[in-house]
């Protein structure tokens, strides 16, 4: 198995379904209402198709929420239902604190998403940082639950045990005058947001707090293929030069590169965006599924 510095994915036994507790002595009360209000917490779904056949579980970009994802459940059809997660520190969850350990947010995450994972056939999208949390979520449920997606989609990300992904600066170590000029040389955030002072002072230090969540990976390349499932990976075509050939190490199962116009956030043209919903639909739909 390939081993992990900061991230660890090793066995520890079986991850329960999360808990609520209401303490009456030794009493404790576990029941659905209290993990459908985890969920709520977590994941961000504004259309639901509880008939659908498969799932999309969207993983946030670094410093990002999840209304992006969450929208795109609309331009699916009804076979595909979007899940967007919600990490600590942000929108709804904006009091709580910002996780500083990987292997809490991915243990966090599928504990609570377990029992819908266990339900249907689901793919995992991610963007950047997104595109790390979805492998190392996919790679715990699979060597603790034995399940994995049907498709793993990444996008905007070396593979995680790429060189590549190791700068010889770190970003989130930058003075916050250059961290802005860094921001505003990739896109993505809009304007309005770079201009004022007061959504700055909130918004920089969660972005901060995930990137050196992503420089603290240190992942080797395994021995063995952890996947079975098709793996796709997208870039921008002018965005700074990304390893996606070796996300080809971690699967048996098919693999593409697509590089699409645009940046580091080619994903929100609108084209871009259109591709990338048709891509997915198309995967899914003739996925085949052997999910037990």
């Amino acid at each position: 198995m390939a081993s992990l510095c900061n991230l660890s994915i090793s066995k520890r036994g079986k991850q329960s379904e999360p808990k609520c507790r209401h303490d009456t002595g030794s009493a404790v009360l576990v029941n659905e209402e209290c993990w459908r209000s985890e969920m709520d917490k977590i994941v961000n779904c504004l259309y639901r198709r509880p008939e659908a056949l498969f799932r999309l579980i969207c993983f946030p970009w670094a410093g990002g929420g999840s209304i992006h994802y969450a929208q795109w459940g609309k331009h699916f059809t009804s076979l595909i239902e979007v899940y967007s997660i919600r990490l600590p520190g942000r929108e709804t969850r904006s009091k709580e604190p910002i996780t500083q350990s990987v292997e809490q947010l991915i243990e966090e995450i599928s504990s609570i998403l377990l029992p819908c994972l266990k339900e249907k056939p689901f793919a995992f999208f991610g963007h950047s940082f997104g595109a790390y949390l979805s492998f190392a979520t996919a790679a715990l449920i699979q060597q603790n639950h034995g399940l994995e997606p049907v498709h793993l989609f990444v996008s905007g990300a070396s593979a995680p045990h790429s060189p590549a992904r190791y700068p010889i600066h770190k970003k989130s170590d930058l003075p916050d005058d250059e961290f802005l000029k860094w921001m505003t040389s990739i896109g993505g955030t809009p304007s309005e947001i770079l201009a004022n002072k007061a959504i700055l002072q909130m918004f920089v230090p969660v972005l901060k707090a995930d990137l050196r969540l992503v420089e603290s990976i240190r992942y080797e390349k395994p021995q063995d293929k952890l996947f079975t499932c098709s793996i796709s990976s997208f870039d921008g075509k002018d965005d700074v030069p990304h390893d996606l050939e070796a996300w080809s190490d971690l699967t048996s199962g098919e693999f593409t590169i697509h590089k699409l116009p645009g940046a580091h956030f080619y994903l929100k043209e609108p084209d871009n965006e259109k591709f990338l919903i048709a891509y997915i639909t198309k995967h899914l739909e003739t996925a085949e599924v052997h999910y037990l």
